[in-house]
């Protein structure tokens, strides 16, 4: 029972750090507005964006070419 316990607050310290900076959520908010407005376009073929997914992606993109806090991208 004991070791529950200590999984779990394990668990909380990991989790407890942010992952993202509030200014990479403000890009990502910024770019799911653009695409809910239909204003999104992707990069090389200027495509309209509908899918959420790839909104976030776009403004996670975005933050980090300005250098906020966002993990890397996974390869």
């Amino acid at each position: 029972m004991a070791t529950t316990a200590t999984a779990k607050k394990d668990n909380a310290k990991k989790s407890s750090a942010r992952k993202y900076s509030p200014a990479a959520s403000k890009s990502v908010e910024t770019e799911m507005k653009a695409m809910k407005e239909g204003k999104l376009k992707s990069g090389r073929s200027g495509k309209k964006v509908t899918d959420p997914k790839q909104a976030i992606a776009i403004g996670l993109s975005k933050a980090r070419k300005e250098g906020a806090k966002v993990p890397p991208e996974k390869s």
